[in-house]
């Protein structure tokens, strides 16, 4: 803990329908390339049509100076001809034999000619072009200019059809069921990749069991549970965990998100529904997961409207759940981190019969699951992954990979070879509080009020019985804090008692009353917002949730989410009820603020002295602590409010 500054359908199968949709867009595109095809080919011959002429009338024409032959192109065997007034070739020939066409009488009366000559031989004579290569650019040109409007046609129908087949799939599997199916072919996860949540491991286990040998308990006449509801705080490792069931199991593992049945529009969901538990039930022995299932269990006397989509999902989950045959080999999962939430139909025996709670991991649980983590990537030898776990009390499995994550991002950033010790403490206290803010940058009185703040935080901390001992302070901004005090329990705890709530309260209020003490009751700052919202809310729930006021010893009220709401105050107890609350809450506060204000007047020169040494080296770690938090002491009218 650590004080601070604020700163399914109808007709024929869905496949059936796919195959027909495809054979349709083949032969519709066929019909297309052939029209195409046809078009162009008739046009080309349109447009590049020669006259055929025998080779004796070319030679003829061409040796008589009044011809209309202009130019005879020679290319092998066949002749281009260009007649006299013309830019292109309007006849073709061909060579008799293998003889040149002067050898066929075919006569160049303009060899040999020079300037003027030359000029009046070519207007009277056809000029003759012998090509010795194939013009493959043009025969390629002329290719493309006829291939590639047939490819671009072909390819813009058949993505118009696959448009339209996309359409007609997406609107005839509208109802079908998102569950992401995790089989053999996936990566199996077993107990073995669950560090920790023994307990909850060990409920599963006949799950497990019976999944692998249903006879055994069948014939004793035992009845497996229909469903299984894994609860517990977000990053637990409820959905981890009902994977590794499937994996031992070897079954195949429907897995969906209760948000994923919403739709909207009404009867959506509950399809959804029916179609998830026939391909489970085709599966079977297999495991359905819904992963937040109050995103669709939600209680419907607490909600109201009846033909509501959500209403809809889970009546279809029921009435699923409630036909299940005992043989059927289907097992239900869900996880939620808001039992509260549910409806209770959904919760009774014959649904889900068994409840799991997945709690956060204690400490050997926490370094068995750092481990798990940090196997892998390479870490200096003298790192301390026990410590870590000691700091780490009341962080989730996701929390503790994210700070496995940050520690090795921190050590490659550091352009460190392995991750350090130093690198796991910067990635604690990022995910725990945020990066430090380096780009933050202090004036001489901010740093000393900080410093004083600070130091009240750690002082109250430590002279307190039954606060945990101080492990760091710091006045570097870090997060929306502009420093930070640690406080770290000794070993993990599932109560506290009310002392220990009080000495909490008491070194919350340590920043603003230290701020008072030193600058004076009206220099007081912003700095303790964070610490003051703190106090109101452990305070409320002190006395609203816990019993542990004064004038309304043990009486607990319901939350407002769950209970009752009264006409005048629009809350689950009476106005009355609501005037008490908020005197024993200011009376908490109250005596927070005494109790740390008569602490540090009595160690005031511990004050100074601790301020003075985190203006000098702006972070203290415990074994530097210990020596300027020695001399402290407890008054004893602080005792006298026990």
């Amino acid at each position: 803990m650590a004080e601070g500054m604020s700163n399914k359908t109808k007709g024929r199968p869905s496949g059936a329908n796919n195959k027909s949709n495809t054979f349709r867009s083949i032969i519709f595109a066929l019909i297309v390339i052939c029209f195409v095809y046809l078009l162009i080919n008739n046009f080309n011959q349109n447009s590049t049509t020669k006259t055929e002429v025998p080779i004796s009338e070319v030679i003829q024409r061409a040796n008589d100076p009044e011809g209309d032959i202009a130019k005879i192109t020679v290319s092998g065997n066949y002749l281009d001809i260009t007649l006299k007034g013309k830019d292109q070739p309007t006849e073709s020939s061909r060579k008799d034999g293998s003889g040149t066409l002067y050898d066929q009488g075919l006569k160049n009366y303009c060899d040999d000619l020079e300037g003027e000559e030359l000029t009046k031989c070519q207007e009277t004579y056809p000029t003759i072009e012998y090509l010795d290569e194939v013009d493959v650019g043009g025969i390629l040109l002329d290719i493309a200019l006829t291939v590639v409007p047939i490819i671009a046609i072909v390819i813009f129908f058949a993505w118009m059809m696959r448009q339209a087949s996309a359409a007609n799939n997406q609107s005839m599997s509208f109802g079908k069921s998102r569950a992401r199916l995790y089989g053999p072919d996936k990566k199996k996860v077993t107990f073995k990749d669950v560090a920790g949540n023994e307990s909850a491991k060990q409920d599963l286990t006949e799950i497990v069991d019976f999944l692998k040998s249903p006879k055994k308990y069948e014939k004793l006449g035992a009845k497996i549970p229909r469903g299984v509801l894994l609860a517990g705080d977000p990053g637990t490792g409820k959905t981890l965990m009902a994977r590794a069931v499937a994996g031992e199991a070897n079954v195949p593992f429907f897995s969906i998100s209760g948000s994923e049945f919403a739709e909207m529009f009404v009867g959506v969901g509950a399809s959804r529904v029916r179609d998830l538990f026939s391909r489970a039930k085709k599966n079977a022995p297999s495991i359905i997961f819904i992963d937040e299932i109050d995103a669709v269990a939600h209680k419907r006397d607490a909600r109201g409207g009846a033909g509501r989509e959500d209403e809809q999902t889970l009546n279809q989950i029921l009435v699923e759940m409630d036909g299940f045959d005992n043989d059927s080999g289907v097992i239900v999962m869900a996880a939620t981190n808001r039992v509260d939430m549910l409806d209770k139909a959904l919760l009774r025996p014959g649904r889900f019969d068994r409840h799991v709670n997945v709690t956060l991991p204690e400490r050997k649980d926490r370094l068995e699951i750092l481990k798990v983590h940090f196997k892998g990537k390479p870490v200096e030898e003298d790192v301390d992954l026990e410590a870590l776990a000691k700091k780490t009390a009341g962080s989730s499995g996701a929390d503790l990979a994210n700070i496995a994550n940050e520690a090795a991002i921190t050590a490659a950033r550091e352009g460190h070879k392995a991750i350090s010790n130093k690198d796991l403490t910067e990635a604690f206290e990022r995910v725990a509080i945020g990066p430090e803010r380096k780009s933050k940058v202090m004036n001489d009185k901010e740093r000393k009020i900080t410093a004083y703040h600070e130091a009240g935080h750690a002082i109250v901390g430590h002279v307190l019985p039954d606060s945990d001992p101080v492990h760091k302070v710091t006045i570097i901004p870090r997060g929306q804090t502009g420093g930070v005090t640690w406080f770290l329990p000794p070993e993990d705890r599932s109560y506290k008692n009310i002392y220990e709530l009080k000495d909490i309260l008491a070194r919350a209020m340590g920043g603003r009353v230290a701020e008072k003490l030193i600058f004076g009751k009206d220099a007081i700052t912003t700095g303790a917002s964070s610490d003051l919202k703190n106090v109101a809310e452990l305070a409320k729930s002190m006395i609203v949730e816990e019993g542990m006021g004064d004038g309304l010893r043990n009486l607990v009220f319901p939350s407002e989410a769950t209970g009752y709401y009264t006409i005048t105050t629009g809350k689950p107890y009476s106005e009355k009820t609501a005037e008490q609350i908020d005197a024993e809450i200011k009376k908490l506060s109250d005596e927070a603020a005494k109790r740390a204000e008569e602490v540090l007047k009595a160690n005031k020169s511990a004050l100074d002295k601790l301020a003075e040494e985190l203006l000098a080296h702006e972070t203290l770690e415990e074994a530097e602590l210990q020596p300027l938090l020695k001399s402290t002491k407890l008054p004893d009218s602080v005792k006298l409010y026990k």
